[in-house]
């Protein structure tokens, strides 16, 4: 298992990152064995939210932390401030309240990695790294970050939080994978573009990945004519994603790998920090994670891969 380092963060980070939005009490004995399997080959960092499953995904996590009585080696990532029926959450009342609320149900003094869910551009930047560092001050969480906020918008938090000698964003959690998103999977997500890709290679701040797979259109189960995915059809489904399907099969073939080994590993084959969180609820799954986190490739190959050169290096 490689790792990456994260400002503020004494632990390091594993690059291959659990998911757990099954994390259902009524499933607790299959989530804590994937836990136990994913520790098992080096895995250390765990995704979560505060809207995940209802709440249970962070209570899950917290049964399991205070069973194997090992919360110090893991880094927990999780999530607030995601928006309700009644629009955006992006406030010191809704913060302050999911904040206290995860950590109650993670039984845990702090959280490793918080990140905002989503984001308000009507609130300004500046006041939002306010609001968060009280947070880091008081202890109660280490580093912060966002998921889903446009580089532009970090950039702006970043510029504040260096300007007024604070606490700024760490790290970045935006939708990235060989497959490009043709529109928003949920109204408000943001998929990591070209100009998103530049700034992280110019700043060097982590991106950890979420549906870094894709939601499987990498396993080659689909075909343009399958249609019975609507999301999958809706996100995915264009000429350019079915060309990169086409070349991460040729590319997997001279390698000996699989297609969705090689989506994985071009996340994790970039010119800066990435994490890539994966789904795996299987021996065979996480399998085939572990694998192809160790693959690398070379520019050549990420940018045929990408459409933007027709050699593979």
């Amino acid at each position: 298992m490689d790792y990456l380092k994260v400002q503020g963060l004494d632990k390091p980070v594993s690059r291959l990152m659990k998911g757990s939005d099954y994390f259902f009490h009524d499933r607790y004995d299959k989530a804590a064995a994937n836990l136990d399997a994913f520790f098992a080959i080096g895995g250390n960092s765990i995704d979560s939210a505060h809207i995940y499953c209802g709440g249970q995904s962070e209570e899950v996590i917290g049964r399991y932390l205070k069973e194997r009585g090992n919360r110090e080696q893991w880094v927990i990532l999780t999530k607030g401030a995601h928006h309700d029926q009644n629009g955006p959450r992006v406030s010191s009342e809704a913060i302050r309240s999911d904040l206290n609320t995860s950590l109650e149900r993670l039984q845990s003094g702090y959280i490793d990695m918080y990140a905002l869910h989503r984001d308000d551009p009507a609130v300004p930047a500046g006041e939002v790294i306010e609001i968060l560092n009280e947070h880091v001050a008081s202890g109660a969480v280490r580093t912060i970050g966002v998921s889903n906020w446009t580089w532009q918008r970090i950039k702006e938090a970043n510029d504040y939080a260096a300007a007024k000698g604070l606490v700024g964003f760490s790290f970045n959690s935006p939708n990235f994978s060989l497959a490009k998103a043709n529109e928003p999977f949920w109204a408000g997500c943001v998929s990591a573009d070209e100009e998103t890709s530049a700034w992280h290679e110019a700043t060097q701040m982590p991106l950890f990945s979420w549906s870094s797979q894709a939601r499987g259109f990498f396993t080659e189960r689909f075909t343009p004519e399958d249609r019975s995915n609507a999301d999958l059809v809706r996100v995915f489904y264009s000429d350019g994603n079915w060309e990169r399907l086409e070349r991460a099969k040729q590319l997997a073939a001279r390698k000996g790998f699989t297609a969705i080994q090689i989506a994985l590993a071009y996340v994790l084959n970039q010119p800066f920090p990435t994490c890539a969180l994966i789904g795996a609820q299987s021996l065979e799954e996480l399998r085939s994670c572990d694998e192809g986190s160790l693959i690398t490739l070379t520019a050549e190959e990420r940018n045929w891969l990408d459409l933007t050169s027709e050699t593979q290096g």
